[in-house]
C-alpha cells in the first residue's frame, strides 16, 4: 500500500480556518512532522509537496499547510507577519497533538525555516528541526520589496508584485519583520538541527546556512543542495532532500507511543529516553511533558518538577475562586496566577516554625480582573488557601513507595 494524502483543516490561533494535507505513510507512523512553505509560496508548492511525499515513503506523516491568508486558508494576508506565520505554526502543532501526536520534526522551506526556528521553543515535542534555504534573519524578505519600503513606510501600505504574484503589504508587516532576532532562537534551539542550502542559490544566499550552523549548538548537521535552486523545482532535488531528512531525522524521533491504559484517576510517567531528563506524562488521554532546563542537563521540551508543583497549585487556585465567585455571584471576569519556588533560610522565615536548614517557600500572586470592592477582593484572598492543591501542600503527607512487579 502506498502513502497517502488527504486534506484537512485546523483553526489558527485567531479562529480562521487554515487548509492543510496530511501526507501519511502506508503503516503506523514513524513521527509525525509540520512543513512550513516558503513565503508567498503555498502547501502545494512542487518543494513541499515532494518533500512530504519522500518523509511519508519512509514513515513520517507530514502536515503541510497554507499560512494565513495563502493558497486555501482564510484571512486577509494583508494582516498577517512573520509573528503569526509563528502562530500558524504552534496551531498546527496544536492540531496534530489533540487529533492524531505531536509533531516530531519541524521542517521549514526559505522563511518557512525561519519561522519554524521562532517557533520551535513553542513546541516542545519536536526533538529535530530542519531548514531549506532558510534566511537567517527574517529582514531578508525587505529586499524582494526593497522598491515598495520606502512607500510602505510613508503611506502605511502598497500593493507589491512577488514571483510573479501581487501582494499587499502593510507597514505592520515591515515592523514587525525588523523587531525580528532568530540569533537567540538558534542559540537556545535545544533540538538537533539540521541546515539544507544550495550553494547556487540565488534568492537566499548561502551565507546564511553558515549563520544558522554557528549560532546552533550540537547537534547540527548541514547538507548542500548542489546543484538544486532556491525552490527545488526539480523534484529530484526536492525528493533528496526529503530522503536524506527522513533518515537524518529518523535517529532522534521516537515512534508516537498510544497512551496506556490506566486506572481512573492514575497519573504514569515515563522516560522518553531522548533527553537524559526527557519524560512523558500520561493522566486519562492528556499527555504533557516534563523535563529539565538546559542548564541542569536536559533538553527544556517540557516544565520540570517544580514548575509543574506550581502550576498545579496555581490551577486548582484559579478553578477554587471560579467555583467561588460564580456560587455567590460574584463578578469575576478572570484570574491569573503567577508563582515562584524556591528555597530558602529557615532564619529568614518568621512565621515557620522550622528554625534550621532550608524550606520551601512557594511566592503566589493573584490577580482579580472585575468589578470587585474590597470586601470580595479580601473574601476571595482567603478562600485562594482553601483550594484543595494548597492544603494538601499544608497537611501531613504519606507517600507509599513499591517496586512493581
Amino acid at each position: 500500500m502506498a502513502p497517502s494524502s488527504r486534506p484537512v483543516t485546523f483553526p489558527s490561533a485567531f479562529g480562521t480556518s487554515l487548509a492543510a494535507r496530511l501526507d501519511a505513510p502506508a503503516g503506523p507512523p514513524l513521527a509525525y512532522a509540520i512543513f512550513a512553505h516558503c513565503f508567498t509560496c503555498s502547501k502545494e508548492s512542487k518543494a513541499a509537496a515532494a518533500i512530504s511525499a519522500a518523509l511519508a515513503e519512509k514513515g513520517f506523516a507530514v502536515l503541510r499547510f497554507d499560512f494565513t491568508g495563502l493558497g486555501g486558508s482564510e484571512g486577509d494576508f494583508a494582516n498577517t507577519n512573520f509573528s503569526s506565520n509563528v502562530d500558524d505554526l504552534v496551531a498546527a502543532a496544536d492540531f496534530l497533538r489533540r487529533e492524531h501526536h505531536a509533531p516530531a520534526l519541524l521542517v521549514g522551506h526559505s522563511l518557512g525555516g525561519t519561522a519554524v526556528l521562532a517557533a520551535a521553543s513553542r513546541i516542545p515535542e519536536a526533538a529535530a528541526v530542519a531548514t531549506i534555504g532558510s534566511p537567517f534573519d527574517p529582514d531578508h524578505v525587505l529586499g524582494l520589496i526593497k522598491n515598495s519600503v520606502e512607500k510602505i513606510d510613508a503611506e502605511g501600505d502598497a500593493q507589491v508584485s512577488i514571483a510573479g504574484r501581487d501582494f499587499r503589504i502593510k507597514k505592520q508587516f515591515l515592523d514587525d519583520i525588523r523587531a525580528q532576532k532568530i540569533g537567540a532562537a538558534v542559540e537556545r534551539l535545544g533540538k538537533a538541527l539540521m541546515v539544507m542550502h544550495s550553494p547556487r542559490d540565488a534568492i537566499v544566499n548561502i551565507d546564511n546556512a553558515a549563520r544558522i550552523f554557528i549560532a546552533a549548538k550540537h547537534p547540527k548537521s548541514y547538507v548542500s543542495l548542489d546543484p538544486a535552486d532556491h525552490l527545488l523545482l526539480r523534484r529530484e532535488d526536492a525528493l533528496y532532500a526529503g530522503e536524506v531528512l527522513a533518515v537524518w531525522a529518523s535517529r532522534y524521533v521516537a515512534p508516537p507511543e498510544a497512551a496506556p491504559a490506566l486506572p481512573a484517576g492514575a497519573v504514569l510517567v515515563r522516560e522518553t529516553r531522548v533527553g537524559k531528563f526527557t519524560n512523558q506524562i500520561f493522566a486519562g488521554r492528556h499527555v504533557i511533558h516534563a523535563d529539565e532546563p538546559l542548564e541542569a542537563g536536559g533538553l527544556d521540551t517540557g516544565l520540570s518538577p517544580y514548575d509543574l508543583l506550581c502550576a498545579s497549585l496555581g490551577a486548582c487556585t484559579t478553578m477554587t475562586l471560579r467555583s467561588y465567585a460564580d456560587l455567590k455571584g460574584i463578578a469575576l471576569e478572570r484570574v491569573s496566577v503567577e508563582l515562584k519556588h524556591e528555597k530558602i533560610h529557615a532564619a529568614d522565615c518568621a512565621e515557620c516554625e522550622t528554625r534550621e536548614g532550608k524550606i520551601d517557600r512557594i511566592d503566589r500572586l493573584i490577580t482579580l480582573e472585575g468589578d470587585l470592592g474590597p470586601q470580595q477582593r479580601a473574601k476571595l484572598l482567603e478562600i485562594a488557601d482553601k483550594c484543595p492543591i494548597h492544603r494538601t501542600l499544608h497537611s501531613e503527607v504519606l507517600i507509599k513507595t513499591q517496586l512493581a512487579a
